[in-house]
């Protein structure tokens, strides 16, 4: 019997220290990541439209989420307004057949309507507190005892022009970032592999950084910002993200085009690999200056959506123009 439990105790105890090294609980991530990949090619297969569908979706997960981080320091992000521009300009994108004109256009007008919402701070029912003090209670004491709004005054109170700037801030990172994944869908004839190029070689790249940072990870790249990126995890990141590239090259293109353009998944993995972690480093900083652990809960082993989906929109504009800037 005790001979049965040793490798069952011994498999919990190097499974600890893989959860510890890479700050997750790997199993739960790794089926939430399955789920994730099956409902995203379900929609692909299915239609193009239903997956611009789920982008919608996951924006507005993420705008809430992101609502409620700000408010854990006193921020106000009005996020019904929040939720109504992103959703008309992502769609508006996708079916206007002027995409970059209206792409455009409609984040000017966002920024409008936002800046106005948010100086009016506006705020309805208590679901906002409730999800405030949940955060809160999960929150790490010492991870608030750093945070740059710490204070002894209790409450924070912040001028109008702060709850602006923050949510012109959150335009420009949500809804614009997440039109370069909707405009990627409408040129040269390849919306699919376009959208597993800026879906899922960032996933992939979080995945390589991840297994080769817990395994081999000896010299740290931020450690102020983030104590387990290191400089083999960027170097892991870019090389998953570059044979993904060559497999979704290899599976699109004809021999014409690799002829010609056999270098782009190179760049392609180093691009993605390079910004994707730079997506994590400013998230990780932005949740160190709030004085939060994860930016969010919904998604197990993930912490949040935006948790999930920082690497995407960051490099969603480079791998988009990489895209059309090769014709590809």
């Amino acid at each position: 019997m005790e001979r049965n439990e040793q490798p069952h105790e011994e498999a919990e105890e190097m499974l600890d220290q893989i959860n510890k090294k890479t700050g997750r609980n790997m199993p739960q991530a790794i089926a939430t990541g399955a789920a994730l990949v099956i409902l995203i090619v379900a929609c692909l297969l299915l239609s193009v439209d239903l997956f611009v569908l789920l982008v919608v979706v996951f924006m507005i997960l993420a705008l809430w989420e992101l609502r409620v981080d700000f408010a854990t320091v006193g921020l106000h992000l009005p996020v019904f307004m929040l939720w109504l521009c992103s959703s008309f300009t992502l769609i508006a994108t996708y079916y206007s057949p002027y995409h970059l004109i209206t792409m455009s256009l409609s984040i000017i007008v966002s920024i409008i309507l936002v800046a106005i919402a948010a100086s009016a701070k506006i705020s309805v029912g208590n679901r906002l507190s409730l999800a405030v003090a949940g955060k809160l209670s999960n929150t790490d004491a010492s991870a608030r005892l750093e945070s740059s709004f710490n204070h002894e005054g209790g409450e924070q109170h912040h001028s109008r022009l702060s709850h602006v700037a923050v949510s012109v801030l959150t335009v420009l990172y949500i809804p614009l970032l997440a039109s370069c994944v909707i405009i990627s869908l409408t040129f040269n004839g390849h919306p699919i592999a376009h959208a597993i190029m800026l879906v899922f070689l960032p996933a992939l790249s979080d995945t390589g950084g991840l297994f080769a940072g817990a395994w081999l990870g000896k010299h740290k790249l931020s450690p102020r910002i983030s104590p387990k990126k290191s400089v083999e995890g960027l170097v892991g990141s870019m090389l998953f993200a570059m044979a993904g590239a060559f497999a979704v090259f290899a599976c699109t293109y004809d021999a014409s085009k690799w002829a010609t353009r056999w270098w782009v998944p190179i760049v392609a993995g180093i691009l993605i690999g390079a910004v994707g972690t730079f997506g994590d480093l400013c998230a990780s900083m932005l949740k160190r200056d709030i004085g939060i652990k994860d930016m969010g809960h919904l998604l197990k082993g993930h912490g949040g959506v935006m948790d999930r989906v920082d690497s995407i929109l960051m490099s969603a504009p480079f791998t988009c123009a990489l895209l059309w800037i090769t014709g590809l």
